[in-house]
């Protein structure tokens, strides 16, 4: 564990608070920001997110704040927010933000309309900040509880990434640092897309086979498109790739998962949101296909996912759409 920073959180939803707790647990001085005054407000009250992250509590030495200049003298700066807010909280951040301050990116998603990952959208609101991304399989409500996690600290600037995993890591939170940032944001944004096509399956009870070829071939298209804008294609087996697949795919605290569910048993993907809450497949699914389309790369699942959510294509014909695609062998690689 290293000796005691200054970190501050921006974000108090399931995922921002679960690392404050985290990282006050391990020795730091830690701030929790929200721009909502009644989402601090209920986390004073209750001593903890109880919509959340219910049951664990917030330690009472963490700072709670709806000031974004409380963030000035930071070590770390830590943007949990959802994905339509990274441009805007980057933004009301700059005017206080130290040069030189590492700002690590938890979020995971591609910018609506320019297609562009997070740590490029904040490394232009925050020229002179080091930034750096976290990926990897980690739920929120295991990280709060203390259950044992590794994910990557991704970087061009190899000493800022290592920065970050000498701050985070500790015993029950294992650091990885990786140079591939384009591999390790783009495999963070576009498993919420299988994850949701995952949890379609399950809502259909399609079985097993199924839901397995889903996961084998999403996370193959998945590296074509990284590959062909410059991801290295072992990035692709680790913890951003595999990893975050295998655990948002697999468990019920994936909310991509759980609105699939919805979608996959007749209800729409609108409805699905809305009972679900943030939903990062919903709308990487159309970043995703957009994107692919750009750069001439085919992504079949992701591409059903789009009709899906955005054409009403009913996900059983989806399925169908996917079984009865012409021939391939599986290694083909037709990008080239």
């Amino acid at each position: 564990m290293s000796s005691k920073r200054k970190i501050s959180v921006l974000g108090a939803g399931g995922w921002g608070t679960a690392l404050a707790i985290m990282a006050q647990n391990y020795g730091n001085s830690v701030l929790l920001w929200s721009p909502f005054e009644e989402e601090i407000a209920n986390i004073r009250r209750f001593g903890e997110n109880k919509k959340l992250l219910p049951g664990v509590p917030v330690p009472p030495g963490i700072e709670l704040t709806t000031e974004i200049s409380d963030t000035a003298d930071s070590d770390l700066v830590i943007m949990a927010v959802p994905s339509f807010a990274i441009k805007s909280t980057a933004e009301k951040l700059a005017p206080v933000l130290k040069k030189g301050t590492l700002v690590a990116n938890a979020g995971k998603g591609l910018e609506q309309g320019t297609h562009r990952r997070f740590s490029q959208v904040i490394s232009e609101a925050l020229p002179e900040a080091r930034v750096v991304a976290l990926s990897g399989p980690s739920h929120a409500e295991e990280v709060a509880r203390g259950v044992p996690t590794s994910i990557i600290s991704a970087s061009e600037d190899v000493e800022a990434a290592e920065m970050v995993q000498d701050i985070l890591m500790n015993p029950n939170f294992r650091i990885y640092v990786n140079t591939d940032v384009i591999g390790v944001e783009l495999g963070g944004a576009l498993k919420n897309v299988i994850a949701l096509a995952a949890g379609i399956c399950d809502g259909l009870e399609v079985g097993d086979n199924t839901k397995a070829a889903l996961m084998t071939r999403g996370l193959a298209e998945i590296a074509r498109l990284g590959i062909k804008l410059g991801a290295r294609s072992e990035t692709f087996a680790g913890l951003s790739g595999m990893g975050d697949l295998i655990v948002t795919c697999g468990s019920l605290h994936s909310r991509n998962r759980r609105a699939g569910i919805l979608i996959g048993q007749g209800h729409s993907p609108e409805e699905a949101v809305r009972v679900v809450g943030t939903v990062e497949g919903y709308h990487a699914a159309l970043a995703g296909y957009e994107l692919s389309r750009s750069v001439g790369v085919e992504m079949p699942i992701t591409e059903q996912c789009w009709q899906v959510c955005y054409n009403g294509q009913p996900a059983r014909n989806a399925i169908k759409a996917l079984m009865e695609r012409p021939r391939r062998h599986e290694t083909e690689q037709p990008w080239k």
